[in-house]
């Protein structure tokens, strides 16, 4: 499995659709549920993303957007009405559920500015977060290529009420997210994880295969060398340099990620999770663990298992 598919296989949305708001001036939505990702998929009409730190964005037809964090953000027509803490004339929301809209909606919609489809991802696995950690607050993608047929197929989905279209939102929606991610990563204006870049590299790229295809593997300096085909020292500098440590230290700060997410599953023992990772006894992994993490494996299960999960709401005006 691709390294960039590994660490997305677990954003998945279910029922992530919480917004499809018919929107005419002025109009602003505030966004403050906590969710890690919310994407933001203009429909009709555009608007401005203002985070409540940072510089507001603007996000139009044809682009999608992604905003990470927990932190409220505001969807508005102006950035002066992002303090706005009242619902303000001019704003609807329209939620079709299992009934499609009536004609009347659709003559409403088809006279308004900006139609926004919003979808939350509550994102506690910690494999992902090795990426979506270094993206900015707010990322503002262009559609690559003439994506409305899918756009309009995904707003279709919306109002349907045939067997299983939740389901099928659900993926359209994680194929726009990925696809979103896959492309921001791209830009020149990213600034993507050492390791993220040092996939392509001859020497660095294939090791960093092997420890994500095998983790639990009792790998060494020397053997991973052999993988990438130079000296242990060579294999040292380079990925060193790329990735910004070691190629055993990475090693173990990935089997601390993966159980990390291990450990919030009640039918895996520390010993099991330990295992899995590649350590032969729970000591010598809850030492680990500890080290980098600053707490044991058992401390961290009990503090996953009490964090509530967010309620998720429609965003308010």
């Amino acid at each position: 499995m691709d390294v960039f598919d590994e660490l997305l296989l677990g954003v998945r949305g279910k029922g992530a659709v919480f917004g499809r708001s018919v929107l005419w001036p002025p109009w602003s939505l505030r966004f403050s549920d906590g969710a890690y990702l919310t994407l933001c998929v203009p429909l009709r009409g555009a608007g401005w993303i203002v985070p409540e730190a940072g510089e507001a964005r603007h996000v139009g037809l044809g682009e999608t957007a992604i905003v990470r964090g927990p932190a409220p953000f505001c969807f508005t027509d102006d950035p002066v009405n992002a303090t706005a803490t009242e619902q303000p004339t001019g704003v609807r929301e329209v939620h079709w559920g299992e009934d499609a809209p009536d004609a009347a909606d659709r003559d409403l919609e088809l006279s308004c500015s900006t139609v926004l489809l919003a979808a939350a991802y509550d994102v506690r696995e910690q494999v992902p977060q090795r990426l979506l950690r270094a993206l900015p607050p707010v990322v503002v993608v262009p559609d690559e290529q003439d994506c409305s047929p899918m756009r309009d197929y995904l707003e279709s989905q919306i109002g349907g009420g045939r067997p299983g279209h939740q389901i099928v939102l659900d993926r359209l929606l994680d194929w726009l997210l990925v696809c979103t991610l896959r492309d921001w990563f791209d830009r020149p204006e990213a600034e993507p994880p050492g390791w993220y870049g040092a996939l392509g590299d001859e020497v660095a790229g294939p090791v960093l295969r092997a420890i994500h295809e095998d983790p639990a593997h009792p790998w060494t300096t020397a053997e991973l060398a052999s993988r990438a085909g130079v000296s242990r020292t060579t294999l040292a500098k380079r990925f060193t340099e790329l990735v910004g440590t070691g190629p055993v230290a990475y090693l173990t700060e990935w089997r601390m990620t993966l159980a990390a997410d291990l450990l919030t599953r009640p039918d895996l023992t520390v010993g099991a999770v330990a295992r899995r990772v590649g350590y032969a006894d729970a000591f010598g992994f809850s030492a680990a663990f500890k080290r980098l993490r600053g707490e044991s494996p058992s401390t961290y299960r009990r503090e996953a298992a009490a964090t509530p999960v967010p309620d998720r709401a429609v965003p308010a005006g």
